[in-house]
């Protein structure tokens, strides 16, 4: 594992297109900023992990559904 110091303001980047930014520290709280496109999934740990977990469970993650024959409507 690659450890780096930094401070408020500072960032890290990541390939050629992935931005960290150490936002701020309060205590034993670091928030970081997150710059990245829109086809590189970021997510918490714990988040990913909920995920993964559906996904082999089959569950459809949550905020999507899937969507199936509207009731009364006759298939085309």
């Amino acid at each position: 594992m690659l450890v780096l110091t930094r401070q408020t303001e500072e960032s890290i980047i990541i390939g050629d297109d992935v931005e960290i930014v150490i936002v701020g520290v309060s205590g034993n709280r670091v928030r970081l900023g997150i710059n990245a496109p829109r086809r590189i999934s970021v997510h918490r740990k714990e988040v990913y992990e909920t995920i993964q977990r559906e996904k082999r469970q089959g569950i459809a993650p949550r905020g999507t559904h899937k969507i199936g024959k509207m009731p009364g409507r006759a298939a085309s």
